[in-house]
């Protein structure tokens, strides 16, 4: 096995392609590589007009292309079709001494991505320096002997792809299971009886404003406060975690959430989304455009409020509610005279039951999926770590 540069083994491939030219061709754009997976986007492949207002390079599927636009996003793909794509993308052609998808999985390998990223070009729009890329070292044993390391790794991250398909199938059963057991919201096809949204709550309370709560109060361990970056669809997103000391916590009672209070996001893109709030977090704090639902007991249970709130359904009977141009929300006041059905509190915990069950099904295939990523990416950085 000899070690190289990465400039001896393969170049860039600029065959221009002037706007309106080759209509034939499918256009690639940044958003059409998905970031770190080595895929293609699912759907359109760009949503860039098909003839483009400035030129682009020629493709083929003897290329790996290579995103040098914010090079850490880690978007490199291996084509299988002609096309042409942004002049953020760099189509790399190999040489005889190299396999392209080998070239691609060192291109795609974090301690790669992570040396590329230090040393970019510009500030608010990093790009790849392609000279000090193709002055990186490669380690270049025998073809056959790629061919196996490919192999080898494009089994890997195949259970990656797999592990991901049923985490994703898992997530797609709850809202399913809502739709079997209490149909459409919108249309109430099993004709429950109607409620106000607010009849249904013990104390509905948004986050506290102004003020009350400013991020020079949080501090770096305390109580938990519930941002909207911390709404997910049905889930609580643990990333961005911010806390303010128990002293104002305890100074904003009315704000106070506790174990399975409903937590609603009401601003941005959906204007719905909910999650219930865990055993695990014994007493946090909603920020502003996070609404707090505390259920009325025995009328109405936290999973079914969470997704009623998560179908996009409710969303579009909420879409008279929303107020703002630039930032779109729905306020409180709006949210508690929403008209939602109101099942038998049975049927409501049936449904429970089979959420909670589903969400034990979804953490294996997470852990799951954690493990079959951590695999992947210690056989990446084994093979490539000179």
């Amino acid at each position: 096995m000899r070690t190289v540069r990465l400039g001896d083994v393969c170049r860039q491939a600029r065959e221009s392609v002037k706007p309106g030219a080759s209509p034939e061709l499918r256009y690639i754009g940044l958003e059409s590589i998905e970031s770190g997976s080595g895929m293609f986007a699912e759907g359109e492949h760009s949503k860039t007009p098909e003839t483009p207002i400035a030129n682009s390079f020629r493709f083929g599927p003897e290329h790996v292309l290579y995103g040098k636009l914010r090079p850490y996003l880690n978007k490199v793909a291996v084509p299988n079709f002609e096309g042409k794509c942004s002049t953020e993308i760099v189509p790399l052609l190999p040489n005889s001494d190299i396999e392209r998808e080998y070239l691609a999985y060192f291109l795609r390998s974090g301690h790669v991505v992570d040396l590329i990223s230090s040393r970019t070009a510009g500030a608010r729009m990093p790009r790849a320096d392609m000279d000090f890329i193709f002055s990186l070292p490669i380690l270049l044993p025998p073809r056959s002997e790629q061919r196996r390391i490919v192999d080898l790794l494009s089994r890997a991250e195949g259970i990656v792809r797999l592990r991901r398909d049923a985490e994703q199938k898992a997530a797609e059963l709850i809202p399913a299971l809502f739709l079997d057991m209490f149909g459409d919201p919108a249309t109430n096809p099993k004709g429950w009886p109607m409620a106000r949204l607010g009849d249904l709550a013990e104390k509905m309370s948004d986050g506290p404003f102004g003020s009350n709560l400013k991020t020079s109060h949080y501090v770096e361990v305390g109580v938990r406060v519930i941002r909207l970056q911390n709404i997910g669809i049905g889930e609580l997103i643990d990333d961005a975690k911010a806390y303010v000391s128990p002293k104002h916590f305890a100074s904003l009672p009315r704000h106070r959430c506790q174990p399975d209070d409903v937590i609603i996001g009401t601003l941005g893109d959906p204007n719905l989304r909910a999650f219930v709030l865990p055993s695990t977090i014994s007493e946090a704090l909603n920020k502003a455009d996070c609404v707090q639902f505390r259920c009325r007991q025995g009328v109405v249970s936290p999973a079914y409020i969470c997704w009623l709130m998560n179908m996009p359904s409710t969303l579009a009977m909420a879409a008279s509610l929303v107020q703002g141009i630039t930032l779109t929300r729905i306020s409180m006041g709006r949210l508690r005279e929403m008209i939602v059905p109101s099942p038998p509190f049975d049927v409501q915990q049936a449904f429970a039951d089979l959420v909670e069950m589903t969400n034990g099904i979804k953490s294996q295939q997470s852990t799951a999926t954690t493990k079959a990523q951590a695999t992947f990416d210690a056989l990446l950085a084994q093979v490539f770590t000179t």
